[in-house]
This record gives structure tokens, sequence and C-alpha cells, in this order.
């Protein structure tokens, strides 16, 4: 297990991780029910917290494999099985998400533990075959045993000290990649990381793709055709206005250094969360038109424009950056996210937040007219 050249020609995603992806997908989309009924039980404060919480288990296991994947992928047998162990992992921790938005996490943490000791079994393996970055790999391993230690420890935590005890093992885990690489930076490939992070991003659409698609049901079957259609086609504007957002800018050209590569890496977790929010956010607004949600208009407007607003800022930050030398667009992003929260008291939010999106794209295409962008 030697790492890849950080300048292989024509890498791209293999089987094995569009695998890992569509399995992870089932933990997101679990994720989403879960946030979904919160909302529309009015228990937002509740459903808010665990959804963020399960979200991270689901990240950082993610992400965690995919920049290992993209400096040591072997696609032999043990990495194989290994990596079939981890997905095994992530379907525990799908099955155990309804439990964790009643407050019962022992599920979702044994699939995660299960998941980060076989990510240790990898970095072993590395080491071992790696000299150059043994001292990397023995601390990224080192690292993730005593952090899945502290999530067993967790379980018995009294419950009144579990939040703060969270937000401390989830800064053990997200330093250790940092002090990890200090030893000797690993050779990830850039142009791969950025497919990768592209990939699961249309995956995670798709989740506001399949509330679409029930809202469209549910005018067919409850007889709210006007209302519903509506809203169904204003979701999908919304969606392709974001997939084109995230997409225009080449991803690999920010991880320019290795600061800039984890502030890059890490960032995405509100870009992942937030489109799969948006998805619970459409179907809370599916509830609210069928007079099923339990909540009043404005709760139910949010549950849409937070999540487009934090993915438009998200994007900004991470891919078109504040000082762009193109600026409409630099400008643009924060003022469509603005605009955006603005539409939720607005007579029709989504349909707002639809037209913002647009205009947005729109704002894009017309400032990149003429001016060639190197894809990735």
């Amino acid at each position: 297990m030697r790492a890849r050249d950080t300048e292989e020609p024509h890498r791209v995603a293999t089987p094995l991780e569009l695998l890992f992806d569509l399995c992870f997908v089932v933990a997101v989309a679990q994720a989403a029910v879960g946030l979904h009924h919160g909302i529309a039980e009015n228990h937002i404060g509740e459903g808010v917290l665990s959804f963020l919480m399960v979200f991270f288990a689901i990240w950082w296991a993610w992400m965690n494999f995919t920049w290992f994947a993209s400096s040591f992928d072997t696609d032999d047998g043990p990495y194989r099985l290994t990596t079939l162990v981890q997905i095994a992992g992530s379907l525990v921790v799908a099955a155990g998400v309804p439990r964790a938005f009643e407050g019962e996490f022992d599920v979702v943490v044994g699939g995660y533990v299960v998941m980060r000791l076989a990510m240790v079994t990898q970095w072993l393996r590395a080491a071992r075959s790696d000299v150059d970055c043994r001292p990397t790999s023995l601390r990224y391993a080192a690292g993730i045993v005593v952090a899945q230690l502290g999530w067993v420890l967790w379980l018995f935590l009294p419950e009144g000290v579990q939040l703060p005890g969270f937000v401390v093992l989830m800064l053990v885990e997200v330093a250790t990649p940092v002090w990890a690489e200090r030893a000797h930076g690993t050779h990830y490939h850039r142009h791969h990381i950025a497919e990768r992070y592209g990939l699961f991003t249309i995956i995670v659409l798709g989740e506001t793709i399949l509330s679409s698609t029930n809202a469209f049901r549910e005018a067919i079957a409850e007889g709210h055709a006007g209302p519903l259609i509506s809203l169904a086609v204003a979701a999908l504007v919304i969606v392709f206005a974001l997939w084109w957002l995230y997409f225009d800018q080449p991803g690999h050209l920010r991880m320019t250094t290795l600061r800039a590569s984890l502030t890059w890496g890490y960032g995405h977790y509100v870009i992942f969360a937030s489109l799969a929010a948006l998805g619970a956010g459409i179907e809370v607004a599916v509830d609210y038109d069928t007079h099923t949600a339990h909540i009043g208009g404005v709760p139910t407007a949010l549950a849409t424009t937070i999540p487009v607003a934090l993915f438009l800022f998200s994007v900004w930050l991470l891919h078109v950056g504040p000082s762009n030398e193109c600026r409409p667009i630099a400008i643009g992003f924060p003022v469509a996210g603005v605009l955006v929260l603005a539409s939720t008291f607005s007579p029709a939010p989504i349909h707002f937040t639809a037209g913002v999106c647009a205009l947005l794209v729109l704002t894009v295409v017309l400032a990149t007219r003429g001016h060639a962008v190197d894809r990735p």
C-alpha cells in the first residue's frame, strides 16, 4: 500500500467508491427523514440538534475514507474487504438514526465505531508499507483509536453532559488530521478529491429531488394539485440552480495548500448538511400545504430558506471567494443568501427562493460569458 501519484492522469472515482457513496446516502436519507418529522411535529430544537450530531458521524466517516482512498487506494483484496466493513458500518448507522432522534445513540455509535476502527486497519497497513508516510499513518491510527474509546464512554455519560462531551470528541476527531498531516503530508489527488465531493453533492441533492417527487405524488393522491405542483416546480428550480452554482467553479483550484485543502474539505459539512436539510424542508412545506404539519408558516419557510442560504454562503466562501476578481459573482452570492433569508417573510417563500437562485445563476452566466473556466 504505497502512496499514489498526486499528478496521476485520468484519476477518477472507482466502482467501490461509488458503492461506498450509494450506501452512505441511505444514512443521509434517514437523517433527513428524522429532521423532517422533528420540524413538522414542532420539535424543532431536538430535531435540528439530533440531525447535526448524526450528520457529523455520517460526513466524518465518509470524508476520512475519501481522503485516505485518494492517497492509498490499492484496490486489492484486503483493501476491498476493509472498505466493505466500513460500508456495513454505515448501514448500521442508518438503522440507528431513528433511535438517535429519540435520544438513543447506541446503534449509531456502534456503527460509527465499526467504520472508524476499519479505518485504523487501513492506516496501519499504510504505515507498514509506506516508510515516508509511516509517522502520519500512525498518528491517524492513534487519534482514531483514542476518539473511538471516547465515543464508547460517551454513551455512559449523564444526559446533562452528553452535548459538551460530544463537542469535545468532535474536536478530537477534526484535530486528528491536522496533527497527523504535520508529520508528513499524505499524497491526495486534488482532481480526485474534487470529483468525489462533487459526486456526493449530487447524491445529497437527490434528497430534494425525492421531496419534489413526493410533492407531485401528494398532489395526485390528495387533490391539492395547484399548490403542490407549484411547490414541486419551485423545489426543482432550487435544486437545478444549486447544482449549477456548485459546479460552476472547479473545486480543485481551491486546494492550493494543506490549510486551504482542510478548510475546503471541512467546510463541506455545511454544504452537505444544508442540502440534506433542504430535502427535509421541502417535505415540511408539503405537510404544511396539506395541513398535516403542526407548525406555522414562518417556521415552515425557515426549514427551506435557512438551508439554501447556508449553501449559498458556503459555496461563496469555499468555491468563489469574497475576493474573486469577478465582482458580480463575489457580491452576488452573499446578496442572494440575504435575499433568500428575507423571502421567509414573503407570501410564497419557496417560490421567492427559487426566483432568487435562478437570478443568481443568470448573474453567473452573464458575468462569466466569454471567459474560459478550468473544469475538473
